[in-house]
């Protein structure tokens, strides 16, 4: 069933409200968008300039997925979008034209697609579209077989304190799946600077501590490790953004943490402290505010590599 809503003076088809998109919580694509519309006030800064890719679930997260990144041409023609030139991994094309979504109605259309997820590149477009240098650094970190987000947590202290030891100001969220993810605000040299410093920082946590950490990517290093993983600062890539829903059974969201929470981790704390579902971060907004406040934040000039 297909109906037209009206959403700040857009009109705007939505179609199967009441379809399940998680069964395993019986969460509605109703609730997707109302989700995104409710977080849009601080979503919105952190992919406003930034080209979306979506990762869609149309029979939701237990059927087939896809990544759309040339996908402007099923949008509204109120939604913006940029000419940006095609990653190597776009066979047959030099250009994508890529969405922006920069106001509530556009987080509301891309929810009605059963674009479950957004990820976004580590740098902007200028007001006419020109890619600039990147401007977020981040390292993932993903917990191989054996280790949980506990483990991530130390890490990501490490990670912190050399980050500042540089000159940065990171922040902190979990991924919405079994890791976090550690930023910080930057100035670069150039378009590489950015994986050739986080590869130089992954490469030295795993010298110092070899039985922890691993900076390369290949499985059969993983297990009892944490990977940090430095290749998400490449521009062709993308990263799931900050207030985002995740595709996994709990309907989890990617969600801003405070580093005391961290060290709340490390110190013992549950890990389920920090599984966040749409409500819980939607209370966490309105008590914290927005804790992925990049722009806030200090940017600093990333080390010479």
């Amino acid at each position: 069933m297909r109906q037209r809503v009206q959403i700040e003076g857009r009109q705007l088809e939505v179609s199967n409200l009441d379809k399940v998109l998680f069964p395993e919580v019986g969460f509605t694509k109703a609730q997707v968008i109302d989700y995104y519309v409710r977080i849009a006030p601080v979503l919105l800064p952190h992919v406003a300039q930034r080209p979306v890719t979506f990762t869609r679930w149309p029979s939701g997260v237990d059927g087939q997925a896809f990544f759309e990144k040339n996908s402007a041409r099923h949008a509204p023609e109120w939604v913006r979008s940029v000419t940006v030139p095609s990653p190597g991994s776009s066979r047959g094309r030099e250009t994508l034209d890529m969405v922006l979504l920069s106001a509530v109605p556009d987080l509301a259309w891309s929810a009605n697609l059963a674009a479950l997820e957004v990820h976004v590149p580590q740098w902007q477009v200028d007001g006419a579209g020109v890619a600039q240098l990147p401007d977020l650094l981040v390292l993932d970190l993903d917990p191989g077989p054996g280790t949980g987000v506990v483990e991530c947590a130390e890490v990501a202290h490490r990670l912190r304190d050399q980050l500042v030891a540089d000159g940065l100001d990171p922040v902190v969220k979990t991924s919405g799946s079994k890791g976090l993810q550690v930023y910080a605000p930057i100035e670069c040299a150039d378009r590489e600077h950015p994986s050739r410093y986080a590869k130089a920082l992954a490469q030295e946590l795993t010298r110092q501590t070899p039985e922890e950490v691993v900076w390369r990517m290949e499985k059969a290093l993983r297990p009892g490790k944490v990977l940090v993983d430095w290749s998400q600062n490449n521009t062709a890539k993308t990263t799931v953004a900050p207030y985002s829903l995740r595709a996994r059974p709990l309907a989890t969201v990617s969600t801003p943490l405070r580093w005391a929470e961290v060290d709340a981790l490390r110190g013992g704390a549950d890990p389920e402290s920090v599984r966040f579902r749409t409500d819980d971060v939607l209370t966490r907004v309105a008590e914290h505010g927005d804790l992925f406040d990049v722009a806030d934040r200090t940017r600093a000039v990333l080390p010479a590599v």
